[in-house]
């Protein structure tokens, strides 16, 4: 990619789960890549050549972009002025009324602006709130720049991106057929495949893809209560459901749905839809009120928390990950917190939490254990005959 620029791209919030792995698969195909965040302790780690969470296949290709010099670190955002094209990877938060908070990203639009020239692509790159893509185009035009403004959502699971990334199709739009015929161009180089819509297509397809997911995961979760207040293990019932019948392969096992996308984008889109969006809600109710449903089944089946020393099997958000962002592991935890004798978290993957405890010292000190994620270092955890609470349907609880 040749142009007249000291970095072919900028990854704005580069050091994270989206941005980082999207600048390593740049980087391989031979790209120059720089990227801007302002988490210093990353910066600092990636230069070094470490990941600073976990994503598999990334650490060679971490290191080859170090030695063959395609990759690059800054926290000033002036370093956009240096690429071809910038690549946002920073969504648009939700507030506590589930509606979208657009300071933040007016904010770094602000920002970058100084730095922006006409001939620059600009691609938005994670989750956004219906419209923004072309609110960016006119406001950056409003402030006297005019580059081209594109919404290339990623589709990726997190922790697998490096994998997935060359094998799922791209969505591509732009705000101007310029926009939309370089971004193109670009994420050829890493994707299979393109498909072309417009701006508020393209957000859609992604708020819909998660919010989708989301309501599957509540669907499941309602079923379980359904057969837990009936006397039944849900667990079975799936296995059964499942058995040799492909029309129930996609429903998922019952557990925590969380995390910094499902729930962000149902709310977002649950946000602009207003009141047309009630299936929506109703499964952030099921899924968010889950925990709650578990304390007070915990309540009736082992009788007064006060008495109990309870250990929680892992914090993350989801299964073999490290990310504790929206966990909803803390928010068990926080309320047991108030009514339990004593409550001891463990996780085998999770490294930003001081107060985490060696797995076995857990299993010793706890009366009671609950998985809260289905890691695979617990699928045969041998429990010394404690008492789990597995909504999962995962742990053996004959070891």
């Amino acid at each position: 990619m040749t142009t007249g620029y000291a970095n072919d791209i900028c990854i704005v919030g580069g050091a994270g789960r989206v941005g980082l792995p999207l600048a390593l698969t740049f980087a391989g195909k031979g790209l120059r890549v720089i990227v801007c965040d302002i988490n210093e302790a990353s910066l600092e780690m990636i230069g070094e050549g470490r990941m600073p969470f976990e994503e598999k296949g990334a650490g060679d290709l971490l290191a080859n972009a170090l030695a063959e010099g395609r990759l690059s670190v800054s926290s000033e955002t002036s370093c956009v002025a240096d690429a071809a094209t910038v690549i946002v990877t920073i969504g648009t938060p939700a507030d506590e009324l589930s509606k979208p908070i657009l300071s933040t990203f007016k904010s770094l639009a602000d920002d970058m602006l100084p730095h922006l020239s006409d001939d620059q692509l600009v691609v938005l790159r994670s989750t956004v709130s219906p419209g923004t893509t072309d609110w960016l185009y006119d406001y950056l035009r409003a402030n006297g720049r005019n580059p081209k403004v594109c919404f290339c959502p990623e589709r990726i699971v997190q922790g697998q991106a490096i994998e997935e990334i060359p094998l799922l199709t791209q969505i591509v739009s732009g705000t101007t057929a310029e926009a939309e015929r370089e971004a193109a161009a670009l994420f050829r180089r890493i994707s299979p495949g393109i498909v072309h819509l417009t701006p508020i297509e393209a957000e859609f397809a992604k708020l819909f893809s998660n919010a989708y997911r989301y309501i599957q995961f509540a669907t499941a979760n309602q079923f379980y209560t359904i057969a837990n207040a009936a006397g039944v293990d849900y667990s079975r019932v799936l296995e059964g459901m499942k058995k040799d019948y492909p029309r129930a392969r996609d429903i998922p096992p019952a557990g925590f749905a969380a995390g910094p996308c499902l729930l962000k984008d149902t709310m977002q889109l649950a946000a602009f839809a207003s009141d047309g969006f009630s299936l929506g809600r109703a499964a952030m109710n099921v899924n968010q009120g889950l925990v709650n449903y578990l304390v007070e089944e915990i309540r009736n089946r082992y009788g007064d928390l006060r008495r109990l020393r309870i250990g929680l099997l892992g914090m993350a958000f989801k299964a073999d990950s490290d990310d504790t962002r929206f966990s909803l592991s803390y928010k068990l935890k926080d309320i047991l917190a108030f009514r339990a004798r004593e409550v001891m978290t463990t996780d085998p993957h999770v490294t930003t939490d001081p107060n985490l405890l060696p797995v076995r010292e857990v299993l010793d000190r706890s009366d009671l254990l609950v998985l809260c994620v289905p890691h695979a270092a617990y699928r045969r955890l041998d429990l010394k005959n404690k008492p789990a609470v597995d909504i999962w349907g995962y742990l053996d609880l004959d070891s």
